[in-house]
């Protein structure tokens, strides 16, 4: 017995408001369990009050030809439930030759993990898909799933890598290259089927081309890293843009910061000797020299300043009486040195600001550099005719590939684009890239004299003679740099960048090819016998490809003009059209849909296809379409 306050004894609780309290508890339990077995119910997944609206597909990269670079489409993560797995050994035997994983590794991964799910391996295309499926069906890799997703591939791997970039692991978010640098065309607005597509000055053979030839200098010279590339001077079109090493976007976690580096916009170092190509058109087109002028060169520049400083710049021979030509075939250094005397600091760091050095192309590149090349007013006394023979001005390769054009050009500079037009995903033109109007820099006098004495680089006298192609002309200069010893702050006696530009047909150029070899480690580090023979390689491969005329190659032009269908985009509805004869940019609106599992195979046109014309279509069904 209980009492309250007042020493009563306290009455029992109502009996009435116990069963109401009963009944409550009761209301609350039911609605809990009809809440549950509703959510484990329904079909679709919960959705979050958060949501947004869904988004479409992201812009593919299509080079100038139409070929596919970067695409969207369906892909899997491999995962594994290892309740339902028999042997971690067996498992990772059989899983080997599919992903494409050491036995060894897979095991690691399958048992270092605490989780009982596991993710094998991610983004896997469906070749891979299929392999599992087979695999399955056929009673192994038990505690194999394939979760299916939707991301990015990069169907000519490491083709233009640096250039094309790449997107985040888990969200398609663009992360270097034109994938960063053009986010917001390339990404779906709200609403929107898909982003548009990004299409590139780049031809994928001519990459193709360059990058064979880089590899095989990379690996005959055993050097740190090599650029090649290949530009149209009267447009600025980059056909190819080679910079080895390289990665494979689709693999980005075995690459790094070295193979990611896209070089030729990124990268800055002194030029060497092919900078005296620029150096000497400024001065003669300044008029404090011409083509008669003549320098003595006794094997060194030497002179005295008024402060009582001795400066001397060593050559790499003694040539005796020197003019412009002589300066260029032979790369005297003296003579370039005694020659910048002529004109004063200001108007020569002008002259060859105009060249576009000391400034960003904005070719397309993110992370562009605009190198490193002071003022006048902070130059010493030995810069002048230190900066003529390409010493203490850091450039890029997009630079020097950019001042070329006005050599190229007559004397008119056209800025360098790796990005040609924007294309809405409903195929209409969004913008084309003109980066910059052309400007007249040098006379066409100049010009013409600076290719002349180019073209006389490739006779037996000249560094470039190792450049030279038959029946073909070739405007032609070699370089040989140091490099700074960042262990002693001077210049290197071992590390060394050889490199050689070359300006074809000589007398009206079309094509303008740059190498530039980094740390050549092989018997040779001199630009005239390890640059310039990848230049004759890379020559003779695209001038039959691009179709400059030469001597056993001529060109025929007529009056009349050609109409080329470009073809009409690939549709399909309930039934299997007859894709065969279709190219594969007018295959690209099938990598679009998401009821259907497209397969594109090769590259050229369609040559074969499953299932065959007339074949009813459902959801879900896969569609092979084999090119060549």
């Amino acid at each position: 017995m209980t009492y309250n306050e007042h020493n009563q004894p306290k009455k029992p609780p109502s009996k009435i408001r116990f069963l109401i309290f009963i009944s409550l508890l009761c209301l609350a339990g039911l609605y809990i369990l009809v809440r549950y077995a509703l959510i484990m119910l329904d079909p679709s997944p919960p959705v979050s009050t958060f949501a947004r609206e869904t988004l479409g597909e992201r812009g593919p990269i299509l080079d100038r030809n139409g070929r596919i670079l970067a695409i969207q489409t369906r892909l899997g993560n491999i995962s594994l439930w290892k309740p339902e797995m028999e042997d971690p050994d067996i498992l990772a035997r059989e899983l080997e030759p599919i992903t494409g994983i050491s036995a060894s590794e897979l095991k690691d991964k399958i048992t270092q993990s605490p989780s009982d799910f596991v993710y094998i391996q991610k983004k896997v295309d469906q070749s891979v898909i299929k392999a599992i499926q087979a695999a399955k069906a056929a009673g192994g890799l038990r505690g194999i799933g394939v979760e299916p997703v939707v991301g990015r591939i990069y169907p000519e791997k490491n083709l233009a890598s640096q250039i094309i970039g790449f997107v985040g692991d888990d969200a398609d978010v663009g992360l270097a290259g034109i994938e960063y640098a053009f986010e917001s065309e390339l990404s779906p607005r709200e609403g929107s089927p898909g982003g548009s597509q990004v299409i590139l000055t780049i031809d994928g053979n001519v990459q193709h081309i360059l990058e064979e030839i880089a590899g095989k200098t990379l690996r005959e010279n055993e050097a740190d890293s090599v650029m090649l590339i290949a530009m149209d001077p009267r447009t600025g079109d980059i056909l190819g843009s080679a910079s080895l090493p390289d990665f494979d976007p689709n693999d980005i976690r075995s690459s790094n910061d070295k193979s990611r580096m896209d070089r030729p916009a990124v990268w800055s170092y002194e030029p060497g000797s092919v900078f005296k190509v620029f150096s000497m058109a400024a001065l003669m087109d300044s008029g404090t020299i011409h083509e008669h002028t003549v320098f003595n060169c006794n094997g060194r520049y030497e002179r005295t300043t008024s402060t009582g400083e001795k400066i001397t710049i060593r050559c790499l021979g003694s040539h005796g009486p020197v003019t412009a030509r002589e300066i260029i075939i032979y790369s005297c250094n003296a003579g370039a040195a005694y020659a910048a005397d002529t004109l004063g600091s200001d108007q020569f760091y002008y002259m060859l600001r105009k060249f576009g050095f000391g400034a960003r192309t904005l070719a397309g590149n993110p992370g562009e550099t605009a190198g490193f090349f002071r003022p006048a007013d902070r130059w010493s006394a030995r810069s002048k005719p230190t900066i003529a023979m390409g010493q203490e001005i850091a450039v890029s390769a997009l630079q020097m590939i950019q001042g070329a054009t006005a050599i190229a050009n007559d004397g008119i500079l056209v800025h360098p684009k790796v990005v040609s037009r924007i294309i809405s995903n409903d195929g209409k033109l969004v913008k084309t890239y003109d980066n910059g109007d052309p400007e007249r820099i040098l006379s066409s006098e100049t010009a013409r004299a600076m290719r002349r004495y180019m073209k006389d680089v490739t006779l037996d006298i000249g560094t470039g003679w190792r450049a030279n192609v038959e029946d073909l002309s070739l405007a032609v200069k070699t370089g040989t740099a140091q490099l700074i010893d960042p262990s002693t702050g001077t210049y290197s006696d071992k590390d060394f960048i050889a490199s050689c530009i070359a300006l074809l047909p000589a007398d009206n150029p079309s094509l303008i090819l740059y190498i530039a070899i980094v740390k050549p480690q092989g018997a040779s580090y001199l630009g005239g016998r390890i640059a310039a023979p990848p230049i004759r390689e890379a020559a003779e491969a695209l001038i039959d490809y691009l179709g400059i005329p030469r001597g056993r190659n001529p060109q025929v032009s007529h009056s009349g003009s050609l109409s080329i269908d470009p073809g009409v985009p690939a549709v399909v509805g309930e039934i299997m059209p007859d894709f065969r004869g279709y190219s594969k940019k007018q295959l690209i609106p099938l990598l679009m849909r998401d009821d259907l599992l497209v397969d594109i195979r090769g590259d050229g046109w369609v040559k074969r296809q499953t299932p065959l014309p007339g074949t009813p279509l459902n959801p879900g069904d896969s569609i092979v379409l084999e090119l060549e």
